[in-house]
């Protein structure tokens, strides 16, 4: 068994339904008793500003999954929720989920990068990372808490009550 975090993320349709939806679907990859989620943020978006605010959020849980295998199932997760994979970088979302961490783990092969590889630098991956582990080290060594300390919130909401 081995515990992941995954991030959560959404800005068309209705967000916040979306991220709870994919938060309830999660449960089903997880080893009972084991889901909990972070609190959820609002933020821009990263790639192109013309589109709406996203919400976010992490989860993280144990699970028998191996890696592709739980690839393979959040991103079946992200198509019942009415995902299109579209060639546009950082574009909308109706839902999108990524693997940040499989335990200690370390892949980089064609479908899969662990740890994800933009999560050092993102707030809105590393704010509520940070809320479910606050000491949590990565694979590298690297301390959250160091992350934290170069990564500006940008404006970053939390929406604590929604």
């Amino acid at each position: 068994m081995t515990r992941v975090f995954v991030a959560l993320g959404a800005n068309l349709g209705d967000p916040l339904a979306q991220i709870r939806a994919a938060q309830t679907a999660l449960d089903t990859l997880a080893e009972p008793g084991s889901l909990r989620h972070s609190p959820l943020y609002q933020s821009r978006p990263m790639g192109p500003q013309d589109q709406p605010p996203y919400v976010n959020g992490v989860s993280t849980f144990n699970t028998r999954l191996e890696p592709h295998r739980l690839l393979d199932a959040l991103q079946a997760i992200e198509l019942e929720h009415g995902r299109e994979r579209k060639d546009e970088r950082w574009g909308p979302r109706t839902l999108d989920l990524d693997i940040l961490l499989y335990g200690d783990l370390v892949l980089t092969d064609e479908r899969l990068t662990l740890p994800h590889y933009g999560m050092k630098t993102r707030e809105f991956v590393l704010y509520p990372l940070a809320d479910l582990a606050p000491d949590l080290v990565l694979p590298c060594g690297t301390a959250l808490s160091q992350l934290l300390l170069t990564c500006p919130a940008n404006d970053m909401t939390c929406l604590q009550g929604q």
